[in-house]
């Protein structure tokens, strides 16, 4: 099991290690009144993690929201 995940881990680090050589051009991007150029990992790495940021406090948020268990009454 423990080889399996090492050898998963190797496998995902050479696929992003070729995503980043792959995409190192620089793109326009806008946003609102911004605008300049970045490369094309950089934005999706910043998109990304915009939205595991967004996943854990909508995560938390709803935590906070759960029913309280609804217990049936003891029957005699």
């Amino acid at each position: 099991m423990r080889t399996t995940k090492q050898v998963l881990l190797v496998i995902l680090g050479a696929l992003l290690t070729v995503v980043i050589l792959q995409n190192t051009a620089p793109v326009r991007i806008q946003f609102l009144w911004f605008s300049g150029e970045i490369s094309t990992v950089l934005l999706l790495f910043l998109t990304a993690v915009g939205g595991f940021a967004m996943g854990v406090m909508m995560t938390l948020l709803l935590k906070g929201r759960t029913k309280e268990p609804k217990i049936p009454p003891s029957r005699k």
